[in-house]
């Protein structure tokens, strides 16, 4: 099971359900001699990405290890994480050889994970999981035009929202009060159920012009709008169970999909009101949840150093469908910022992107991701 760490609290019972200000007057950032100021190249984002492979990733098993020390694998949702990786060093090289990645991935997944059976309890027990993979799979065919991952990104789709009464399985969407519930078998609407939905349903319609997803979309966004968003100040809710309050802790991840999710519905829509919500969901980020340098939070937690490498795959949504280019900047402060501190002998960055990953220690796949997502979007200054 996924170890995120949105907590709800419903009556009695706590369920752990896992799913500063800027500041442009700071000084030059160094690299790793100390010598020289850095601001990274497209080179750099090629080699942070193959750095990244090199030490984490399993070419026998076509999966990504759970840390450098090949201790186990990563979490079912961050492996579509990292297929979202490989299909962004894909678009920005134009490589074959991360063209091939990308089917490599699908097939080592398809091995590890039940064939993308959405119905296998044991694999995919978690709405969300599913809607990473749904998300990443329609993106898999804009990008390749391979008829496979649609069919199974159509067919995840359909099981999350609608559920199968052959195996007394309910989906996750709420027709009585609206929302998208997390899991089947604990009550609580996420932001990382809500907002990826959305996503995964304006891909989907983006692909097929089937104005149905659109309207699921809408209604969703709609209902985590109401209940998961302040529209004062941009901040994304974790969590909403039945009538309790919102729990507003914020995670990076969250109010990206929320980004992410306002950016497609303006680019369909023309309708300024969503292009507001996703700059108000990232001026919050970047003005709020940023220390004093601008510089992006971190968690603690097992697999929360993914969480800004979702933030790259959609910031970069308003920054080129939302014509928002004013980001950039920040983005690659963060850039250069982990890039100066990368490990002298592995090239790997931690989440903590002021700190060099201790020698001799681990990376994970988790906190080692971040910086190479965003290098492979966010375009180099030079």
């Amino acid at each position: 099971m996924s170890l995120r760490v949105p907590v709800f609290t419903f009556l009695l019972v706590t369920f752990v359900v896992s799913c500063g200000k800027s500041n442009n007057n700071v000084p030059p950032i160094v690299d790793t001699a100390g010598n020289k100021e850095v601001s990274f190249t497209s080179n750099d984002a090629t080699s942070a990405y193959n750095n990244f492979n090199k030490y984490l990733y399993n070419t026998n098993a076509k999966l990504y290890y759970r840390a450098s020390d090949k201790s186990g694998i990563a979490a079912i949702w961050t492996q579509a994480i990292y297929f979202d990786m490989a299909m962004n060093a894909y678009k920005r090289t134009n490589d074959p050889q991360y063209k091939q990645l990308i089917e490599d991935l699908y097939q080592g997944n398809y091995a590890q994970y039940a064939g993308y059976n959405w119905r296998n309890d044991v694999s995919w027990f978690i709405w969300d999981d599913m809607m990473w993979w749904i998300i990443a799979l329609s993106r898999a065919y804009e990008v390749t035009g391979d008829q496979k991952y649609l069919d199974h990104a159509k067919a995840g789709f359909d099981f999350v929202w609608n559920g199968d009464a052959s195996i007394n399985r309910i989906g996750s969407y709420d027709a009585a009060t609206g929302g998208m519930e997390w899991a089947w078998k604990q009550r609580g609407k996420t932001a990382c159920i809500n907002y990826p939905t959305v996503i995964g349903a304006m891909t989907l319609y983006n692909i097929t012009k089937d104005e149905a997803y659109a309207t699921k979309a809408i209604g969703v966004y709609n209902w985590a709008r109401t209940n998961l968003f302040n529209a004062t100040t941009g901040a994304v809710a974790d969590n909403k169970v039945d009538n309790n309050p919102a729990d507003w802790t914020v995670h990076t991840y969250n109010q990206a999909s929320c980004i992410g999710a306002a950016v497609m519905l303006y680019k369909k829509t023309g309708d300024a009101k969503y292009l507001n919500d996703a700059v108000l969901a990232a001026d919050f980020t970047k003005n709020k949840m940023s220390d004093a340098d601008g510089i992006l939070p971190f968690e603690g937690g097992e697999e929360q150093g993914v969480y800004n490498a979702i933030l790259a795959q959609y910031m970069i949504r308003l920054i080129e469908d939302g014509g928002k280019t004013d980001y950039l900047a920040w983005l690659r402060k963060n850039i250069n910022y982990a890039y100066a501190k990368r490990s002298s002998s592995t090239g790997l960055m931690g989440k903590d992107y002021k700190t060099t990953p201790p020698a001799g220690v681990a990376v994970s796949a988790y906190d080692a991701c971040s910086i190479p997502a965003l290098m492979q979007v966010v375009p180099p200054e030079k």
